[in-house]
C-alpha cells in the first residue's frame, strides 16, 4: 500500500518545478484542507444526480466516500481519485424508476458495476488495445455527446417549473465559470445552485419542514434492489453506460499518468474494477452509480498536489456528510427551477464533451463512415428514438449507441476489403489525456 506517505520536502511548500506525488504528502493540517477542497469541487455534481433520480442525496454521498476508499485500496494506493455520482446513468435510471421504482433501477446499477468489473479484470489480464478497437474516437464521442443532449427534455422540463429561478441559476453559472479563474471558477455549478436556491427560498419555492425534523447523525436511508427477469429491456437501456464508463476510466489514468509524469497504464484493469466494485456496493444499498472525477483532475492541476492521502480525507468527510440526515435533507430541499437552470448547462457539457473528444483527437470528418457514424448515432440519441421487440422498448440512448458500433465497423470493414477506406488509427496516449479523463461527466479542465 506504500503506507504511510513520504512528506514532500518541508510539507509546507510546492515549488513550481515539482509536484507532490501520489505516494507523497503535505504537513496532514494542509492535507485536510487540501481533502476538504476535494470534497467541494466534486459536491456540486454529485448531490445533483441524486436529486435529478429523487434517491436519497445522504446515501449517495455516503456511498460515494465508501467507493471513494475501495478505490484507492484496489488500486494500491498509487492513483488519486475521487469517486462522485455518474450522469451517465440518468436516463436508463428515469426510465427504470418509471416501471419499477427506485429499487428496479438500483437493480440496473448493480449489471452495469458487475459488467465494468469484468472488463476491468479483462482488461488487466489482456491490456487496454481492444477498447480503442471498439470505441475508437468517432464512436465513444458519438455516444458521449447523445447521452447528454438525449437528456435536454428534462432540463427543459423542470426549467418550465420555475422560469426565472431557473434563469438565474444558470445565469450565474455562465457568469462564475467567466469570471473567477482556479477553484471558484471550477465551483460555478455549486456557487450557481446556491444563488439559485436563495432565490427560490425568497420566492417561496423551498420546502423546509422536512430539514427542522431531520437529526443531525444517524444512518440514511437504504433502499434494497429488486431484480425483474421481465425488465429485460430495461437492463439492456443500462448496457450503453458500460462503454462510457469504461471510456472515462481509461481516459483518467492515462490524464493523471501525463499530469504526474508515470506511467501509470497498468493500473488501468484495477480503476475499472474498483470503479465496478464501487458501483455494485452503492446499488446494493440505495446510492447512485459511481465513476472517476474529472473536477477533481482540475484540483491536483491547480495546486500540483496529487498525493492520495487527500483523497483519504476527502473519502472520510463525504461519509461523515453521509451519516447526516440533516445535510440530505437540505439536499432534498432543493426546488425543480433550481435543477432546471442547473441541468441544462450540465446536460449541454456532457454533450459538448463528446464533441470534445470529437477535436482533441483529430477525428477526420471528410470521411463518410465518420460522418455517418455520428450523424445516424446523435439524431437516435437526441430524437430518442424507440424500438419495440414484443414487450421490450428500446429508447434512444441504446438504440443510439449500438447504430454508432455497428455503422462504424461495418463501414470499416467494407471500406477497407474495398479499398475505398484506410483503417482509422488507435488514438494516442497524448490524445486520451487530453480529453482530461472524459467522457460521461461535466469537465472543463
Amino acid at each position: 500500500m506504500g503506507l504511510p506517505w513520504k512528506l514532500h520536502g518541508d510539507g509546507k511548500t510546492v515549488s513550481s518545478t515539482t509536484i507532490v506525488a501520489p505516494d507523497e504528502r503535505l504537513t496532514w493540517g494542509r492535507t485536510i484542507g487540501l481533502g476538504v477542497q476535494h470534497v467541494v469541487a466534486m459536491f456540486g455534481a454529485t448531490f445533483l444526480v441524486p436529486l435529478i433520480t429523487g434517491f436519497p442525496p445522504a446515501t449517495t454521498l455516503l456511498f460515494s466516500g465508501i467507493g471513494t476508499i475501495l478505490f484507492l485500496l484496489i488500486t494500491g494506493n498509487r492513483l488519486p481519485s475521487y469517486l462522485g455520482s455518474s450522469f451517465a446513468f440518468l436516463a436508463p435510471i428515469g426510465a427504470a424508476t418509471k416501471i419499477g421504482g427506485i429499487p428496479l433501477a438500483l437493480s440496473g446499477i448493480i449489471v452495469v458495476g458487475a459488467l465494468l468489473a469484468v472488463v476491468g479484470l479483462v482488461v488487466h489480464l489482456a491490456g487496454a488495445g481492444w477498447i480503442d478497437r471498439l470505441m475508437p474516437p468517432v464512436v465513444s464521442g458519438a455516444i458521449v455527446a447523445l447521452i447528454g443532449f438525449n437528456l435536454a427534455p428534462s432540463a427543459r422540463t423542470n426549467f418550465a417549473e420555475a422560469p426565472v429561478t431557473a434563469l438565474v441559476t444558470l445565469a450565474v453559472i455562465v457568469l462564475v465559470t467567466v469570471l473567477f479563474k482556479g477553484l471558484i471558477g471550477r465551483l460555478s455549478i455549486v456557487i450557481g445552485v446556491v444563488v439559485g436556491y436563495l432565490v427560490a427560498l425568497a420566492a417561496g419555492q423551498v420546502d423546509l419542514s422536512r430539514v427542522a425534523d431531520a437529526k443531525w447523525f444517524g444512518l440514511p436511508d437504504f433502499h434494497a434492489p429488486a431484480f425483474d427477469p421481465d425488465q429485460l429491456a430495461v437492463y439492456l437501456a443500462f448496457i450503453p453506460v458500460v462503454l462510457a464508463l469504461v471510456a472515462e476510466n481509461v481516459g483518467h489514468v492515462k490524464g493523471v499518468g501525463q499530469l504526474t509524469g508515470r506511467d501509470l497504464t497498468p493500473l488501468t484493469g484495477r480503476a475499472l474494477v474498483a470503479d465496478g466494485v464501487s458501483t455494485v456496493l452503492a446499488g446494493l444499498g440505495g446510492g447512485s452509480a459511481t465513476t472517476t472525477y474529472g473536477e477533481n483532475i482540475g484540483v491536483m492541476a491547480a495546486t500540483r498536489v496529487f498525493s492520495t492521502a487527500a483523497y483519504w480525507v476527502a473519502a472520510i468527510v463525504a461519509v461523515l456528510l453521509g451519516l447526516s440526515p440533516k445535510v440530505g435533507e437540505v439536499i432534498s430541499s432543493v426546488p425543480h427551477g433550481v435543477l432546471g437552470g442547473a441541468t441544462t448547462a450540465l446536460y449541454g457539457l456532457i454533450g459538448i464533451i463528446g464533441i470534445r473528444i470529437w477535436v482533441e483527437n483529430r477525428v477526420d470528418f471528410a470521411k463518410p463512415k465518420n460522418q455517418l457514424t455520428a450523424g445516424i448515432a446523435l439524431i437516435m440519441g437526441i430524437a430518442d428514438f424507440t424500438f419495440d421487440f414484443g414487450q421490450a422498448s428500446f429508447g434512444g440512448i441504446i438504440v443510439g449507441t449500438v447504430a454508432a458500433i455497428v455503422v462504424f465497423h461495418v463501414m470499416d470493414l467494407i471500406g477497407r476489403a474495398r479499398g475505398t477506406d484506410e483503417a482509422t488509427p488507435v488514438a494516442s496516449d497524448q490524445a486520451h489525456a487530453a480529453t482530461g479523463g472524459v467522457p460521461a461527466e461535466p469537465r472543463r479542465d
